[in-house]
């Protein structure tokens, strides 16, 4: 017989009020019921199923929205709103999104928005190897040595950093292309080389790029570059088959 049943996490991130990880902490904190029994991770919701969080019934998937933001320096990618600079208070979009990955509030540039849970997972899936494109400014005159150094990768937060495109720009300006996403990396990077960053911005994520998008300002992806979004997740996909 055919298995029409779905995981609960993915079930509840298909609604779009938040994305898998956040439905996995509500399960575990006893907030997810369903056909009001109790729930833990791993449940399987079939057709027909009613489920619950803190005792509401999911409402249908509402329809999806992608955003391109370009953040200022000093807001925090989170949907906290007990932090007085969260992401989505400044937005203030009128319906319910959240930012797809980070980037730290002393940084700016592109980051996208989305009500999509399951499109969140995939692009931050690190196996994935999806480019983010980085400008960034340091304190003091940048070396050869120093682009062969970080291109190479160098040791931070108990690993070795992933091969990489460094170029200089200027005399303290260089652009870097990463496919990681570990915390502060770029920063971590440059203070291991004894650089600081003085300014970073994210130009690019996969195919998007920044543009002309004014600070503070957000756009709606394309058709065109959601379409090539999805395309680049299920390539890997494919790849396994």
């Amino acid at each position: 017989m055919e298995d029409n049943s779905i995981s609960l996490n993915k079930f509840i991130s298909q609604t779009g009020i938040c994305s898998r990880r956040e439905a996995d902490q509500w399960i575990l904190a006893g907030r997810v019921e369903i056909n009001g029994q109790p729930t833990q991770k791993g449940n399987r919701v079939y057709p027909g199923d009613k489920v619950t969080v803190d005792g509401k019934p999911l409402k249908d998937k509402p329809k999806s929205i992608y955003l391109a933001f370009h953040k200022p320096v000093g807001v925090t990618c989170t949907t906290d709103r007990r932090d007085k600079d969260n992401i989505i208070d400044f937005i203030k979009y009128p319906a319910r999104i959240f930012p797809i990955g980070r980037l730290d509030k002393a940084s700016s540039g592109l980051i996208f928005l989305t009500n999509d849970g399951d499109i969140v997972n995939e692009i931050l899936r690190e196996e994935n190897q999806h480019e983010k494109e980085y400008i960034v400014k340091v304190n003091r005159p940048i070396s050869q040595r120093f682009v062969e150094r970080m291109s190479q990768g160098v040791p931070i937060l108990g690993t070795k950093t992933k091969r990489c495109i460094v170029e200089k720009q200027s005399k303290f300006v260089f652009r870097i292309i990463l496919t990681q996403g570990l915390n502060r990396q770029i920063r971590r990077m440059c203070e291991f080389l004894n650089y600081k960053v003085v300014s970073l911005k994210r130009v690019r994520i996969m195919q998007v790029r920044l543009g002309k998008l004014e600070v503070g300002r957000w756009r709606n992806l394309s058709s065109e570059e959601i379409g090539q979004i999805k395309r680049q997740i299920q390539a890997p996909k494919r790849k396994q088959r």
